[in-house]
């Protein structure tokens, strides 16, 4: 490995470690729940299974390839390995956050897509899909995962939690908080005794689409 590929490891490794202690500080994971990681070339760098994220510093690195097999580190990687994985296989993602935000995995438990109550869904690609069901770890739940992200940059798993992921770090981890705070919005209104949350239509999600392109995240 060159200095330049040690160097650019060591960058996103520090993001991973970085953006997973802010899933914990920030109440989206408890303990060793949850998982991030980052793809830098051909190396995907990923958290390891069962080490508090505080703990977590540069001798710790864990990386595999593409098809799951450790490059870097002596840990043992995620046992969400397979999410990732299916991930990065299947899209352009450089960065990808999973999540057991308390109101997105509430959400994940009622409906089969988070009801369109902010325009935020937009920004995940339209209306959020809930993943069916499966074990954590397994092929079956990256299966799953795969159909609800289709056209879009997150999904909840049904059960369980949040998966999104974007070109960087950051993108990934801002999709995942808009995301629990779509649901926590959703829960909030929904809870109104005799009444019901006005839901914007497919045309309005489309048109907030289309700003994006040419304006970027709003705000």
């Amino acid at each position: 490995m060159s200095d330049q590929q040690r160097d650019a490891i060591g960058r996103a490794w520090d993001g991973v470690v970085a953006t997973a202690r802010r899933t914990a500080a920030e109440g989206l994971v408890v303990g060793t729940s949850g998982n991030v990681s980052a793809r830098v070339g051909t190396t995907i760098l990923v958290t390891p299974s069962g080490v508090p994220y505080d703990r977590l510093g540069p001798k710790d690195v864990v990386g595999v390839d593409p098809e799951g097999n450790r490059v870097l580190g002596e840990l043992t990687p995620t046992s969400e390995l397979p999410l990732h994985l299916a991930v990065y296989r299947n899209t352009d993602a450089a960065a990808v956050v999973h999540t057991h935000a308390v109101h997105a995995t509430a959400v994940s438990t009622l409906v089969p897509e988070v009801p369109s109550v902010h325009y935020a869904a937009a920004m995940l690609g339209g209306p959020v899909r809930v993943a069916a069901y499966a074990r954590y770890g397994t092929e079956e739940l990256a299966v799953n995962m795969l159909a609800a992200l289709r056209d879009r940059t997150g999904c909840l798993l049904q059960n369980h939690g949040t998966v999104t992921y974007g070109a960087t770090l950051d993108q990934a981890y801002d999709r995942t908080a808009q995301l629990e705070w779509l649901c926590r919005l959703w829960l909030a209104a929904s809870s109104v005794p005799g009444r019901s949350p006005s839901l914007l239509s497919p045309e309005q999600l489309d048109d907030v689409r289309e700003a994006l392109k040419g304006y970027g995240q709003p705000g």
